[in-house]
């Protein structure tokens, strides 16, 4: 028993190793395209158009790659999404700078979404292995959920860092070609450690079993769709653009400048965040009950962008310091929140259906990261940050009313 213990616990931990290794190219890929096309000339909403592929292959991944998992097995969608991601950042090397901008948005957008793709079968495969590996209790299952997704969201946050960093010192083709390699090295250790397979197969599987039939995963599901768009709504476009309207005038000098302190700031919020949410079981109170203690902190989040919106109202122009001050405060709420759902997915599935649920449960996530992609490039280009920040809340508010439908008296 001991000894079985031990080998799961190595299997989770080089999971979790490739799995960050894979964020970390994954941010700072997001933060090259974003800001190398943004210098280019390209508009909010152009830019919005960069990342729509990626997110929208995500969905169709999530949907899918539970039953493919079921089929092949979860290792083999682990590599193939490691692969992937090597082979979306060598494509991308190819493009030039002299093609036209509609060409140029029309390629970046294929290869993000062949991103999208490898992002989601890594995401799915990972998540789904806390499940089959933890040990059958729900501290243990929150622990490493919560380690997993918060330790992966820091990562990504020095990924967002890296990406601006490589952006300034060696380029664009450079950085790329480097982040290959770099994820080349570890798709290659995990095919030579990872000695555990990490689930059963069953090929006469019917597409139609990836519909769960259970009323909180199809809620928890909605939620997070309005959680994650809301989130990006005013982060994936809206943001950085604001910052760098504040922070550059467009000289070569001022971008550098521009590019360091925005993936400084993302890094750090991204890091913080992530942080959080590897806390958050230490975090949510054992004093009140479950439904209690989720409903309350996604009412928090959903109140926080509104506070934003008013204090914008009396200043009359988003202060860059209180907007900031503002934005962690949302990441500390947000995080816990996020850490809740990714605990309840686990929880309200079983080990026979882990993959299937947690791939529409991402599928899920990934609609609305499509969502809210696409909202913050639209509501920036003809609102501003303010148009960003009130369609945030609306979304949050609507996240709160799929978590009210929830049954959680057998938790």
């Amino acid at each position: 028993m001991i000894k079985s213990i031990k080998k799961s616990d190595l299997s989770f931990f080089l999971i979790t190793f490739s799995y960050w290794f894979f964020m970390l190219t994954d941010g700072a890929l997001r933060m090259l395209v974003l800001l190398h096309f943004h210098t280019l000339g390209f508009s909010p909403l152009q830019l919005a158009y960069l990342f729509l592929l990626y997110e929208f292959f995500g969905m169709v991944t999530n949907l899918t790659a539970g039953w493919i998992a079921k089929k092949i097995g979860l290792n083999i969608t682990l590599y193939s999404g490691l692969f992937l991601q090597i082979l979306s950042l060598l494509l991308l090397t190819q493009i030039d700078k002299n093609w036209s901008i509609t060409l140029s948005v029309i390629f970046v957008m294929a290869t993000q979404g062949l991103s999208g793709i490898a992002k989601d079968l890594t995401k799915m495969s990972s998540k789904s292995s806390v499940k089959l590996l933890a040990p059958d209790n729900n501290s243990k299952l929150f622990q490493w959920v919560s380690f997993m997704t918060g330790s992966k969201n820091a990562v990504k946050g020095f990924g967002f860092l890296l990406g601006s960093l490589l952006l300034t010192f060696i380029g664009f083709k450079s950085s790329l070609f480097f982040m290959a390699a770099f994820l080349s090295i570890t798709l290659i250790l995990v095919l030579i450690l990872l000695k555990d397979k990490l689930s059963t197969t069953k090929k006469d599987i019917k597409f139609s079993e990836v519909f769960s039939k259970n009323k909180n995963i199809n809620y928890l599901s909605l939620g997070r769709v309005f959680l994650f768009g809301a989130r990006d709504t005013w982060l994936v476009v809206g943001l950085p653009i604001f910052l760098y309207s504040i922070l550059s005038d467009g000289s070569i000098e001022s971008n550098h400048k521009a590019f360091f302190v925005i993936g400084t700031f993302m890094a750090g919020w991204t890091v913080f965040y992530g942080f959080v949410q590897s806390i958050t079981p230490k975090l949510v109170s054992n004093n009140n009950s479950t439904r209690k203690q989720i409903e309350f902190w996604a009412s928090a989040l959903a109140v926080i962008p509104l506070f934003l919106i008013i204090l914008n109202f009396y200043t009359h122009d988003f202060l860059l310091h209180i907007t900031i001050f503002v934005l962690f405060i949302f990441g500390f709420v947000f995080a816990i929140n996020s850490s809740i759902h990714s605990f309840l997915i686990l929880k309200f599935t079983d080990k026979n259906r882990v993959t299937l649920d947690v791939g529409f449960y991402y599928m899920s996530n990934a609609f609305g990261r499509l969502m809210g992609t696409l909202l913050s490039g639209l509501s920036y280009q003809y609102g501003g940050f303010s148009a960003c920040v009130l369609v945030a809340a609306i979304l949050l508010f609507i996240n709160r009313i799929s978590i009210k439908k929830l049954d959680l008296n057998n938790l």
